[in-house]
């Protein structure tokens, strides 16, 4: 339930600042949380109605294609947990997580975009669990082999 208090005080500095380029919004989510949790669509329903615009936020997803047990077979109807972006029409970019520096330049890249165009924009880091992941963080469910 983060997101929509973070809309709300990036909203609260931009009108009480009266300044639009002092105020950015930057969300983390969880692979699983940006599919299976309905308040971050039901944020995105509200991004660009006119009292709750706060002209984009940086969504940065933390993707370790795991999703507490859950094949994305299972958990979603589109192909990346981020196809919930597709619903404002914002850009996309996945990016591999063991490259660092390429994660660096697509965050800096998204900064400009979203200070451009003013318009929400999605970083979806892809990752893994060398290990596995679940409740009792035991790879051998998971990944058995």
């Amino acid at each position: 339930t983060v997101n929509p208090v973070v809309m709300g005080h990036v909203k609260a500095v931009k009108d009480a600042l009266k300044n639009e380029e002092k105020s950015l919004g930057v969300l983390i989510h969880g692979d699983a949380a940006v599919a299976g949790q309905g308040v971050v669509y039901e944020t995105l329903q509200m991004a660009y109605l006119n009292h709750y615009n706060i002209n984009g936020v940086i969504h940065i997803v933390a993707n370790n294609q795991i999703g507490f047990t859950t094949t994305p077979a299972e958990a979603r109807s589109g192909l990346y947990c981020t196809d919930v972006a597709k619903s404002i029409q914002a850009p996309i970019i996945h990016v591999n997580a063991d490259e660092p520096e390429l994660v660096n330049r697509v965050i800096k890249l998204s900064v400009k975009y979203r200070q451009k165009f003013k318009k929400d924009i999605f970083v979806d880091i892809i990752g893994y669990r060398r290990y596995g992941h679940n409740e009792q963080d035991q790879p051998s469910f998971t990944q058995p082999m």
